[in-house]
């Protein structure tokens, strides 16, 4: 079970995220807000955020200007909106997949290839890297160190978990560990690698087998 985030201002894209998801808020989207959504990640695919306009926007979508500033105050609130529908979707992918792994070694190699492959494949995030690679950190990997850690603290709760089943040797220390393999993982989707094949999943898993399960006393 995913916990929501509450009593926090300015969570996190990661914590915001999390929470629509915990909260499986099955409501009818509004169609319009949607197609603006699509629009504008369309449009920051192509030319980056900071070259597009609110205007180009909702050109894109077929709306008309007062439309999109109905849905959307400022271009910062329709940022805002792109980017944690992004981390929505990669963290339904992400719990999928975590449901289906049968042992926790393979919890941790499916969450690391998974992240890498989701989010560092993910066609906005490699403009932004190409275009803007300073906004990056600050989106993904949190600028001022909050995201970092929310998603710390996330995978703190997962081995706690693990190790409350018998599943990770009590010797390994919590937090430090997941701290650590969050500034791994973090590093590689802020500045991907040269020697890694990120559209490859067999060698990421190769990665995560030799370098991650040690961390957490696994094999």
């Amino acid at each position: 079970m995913v916990t929501p985030v509450t009593g926090r201002s300015e969570a996190t894209f990661f914590e915001r995220a999390m929470e629509r998801v915990a909260t499986n808020d099955d409501s009818a989207p509004d169609p319009t807000r949607t197609k603006l959504l699509d629009a504008a990640y369309e449009q920051f695919c192509e030319s980056g955020i900071a070259r597009t306009s609110m205007e180009e926007v909702a050109r894109r979508a077929g709306t008309a200007r007062i439309t999109i500033y109905r849905k959307f105050d400022t271009k910062d609130a329709l940022v805002d909106a792109v980017m944690i529908r992004e981390f929505e979707n990669y963290f339904v992918e992400f719990l999928q997949v975590m449901a289906q792994a049968p042992t926790p070694a393979d919890r941790v190699i499916v969450a690391f290839v998974t992240s890498l492959r989701t989010i560092g494949g993910n066609p906005l995030i490699r403009k932004l890297l190409e275009t803007e690679p300073a906004l990056v950190p600050g989106f993904v990997g949190g600028g001022d160190g909050r995201t970092l850690t929310a998603v710390r603290d996330f995978v703190a709760h997962q081995i706690l978990r693990e190790q409350t089943a018998g599943n990770i040797p009590k010797r390994v220390r919590t937090i430090p560990a997941a701290d650590l393999v969050v500034r791994i993982a973090g590093s590689f989707l802020t500045i991907p690698s040269d020697l890694m094949d990120y559209d490859d999943p067999d060698e990421l898993a190769g990665f995560a087998r030799e370098f991650l399960l040690p961390v957490l006393g696994l094999k």
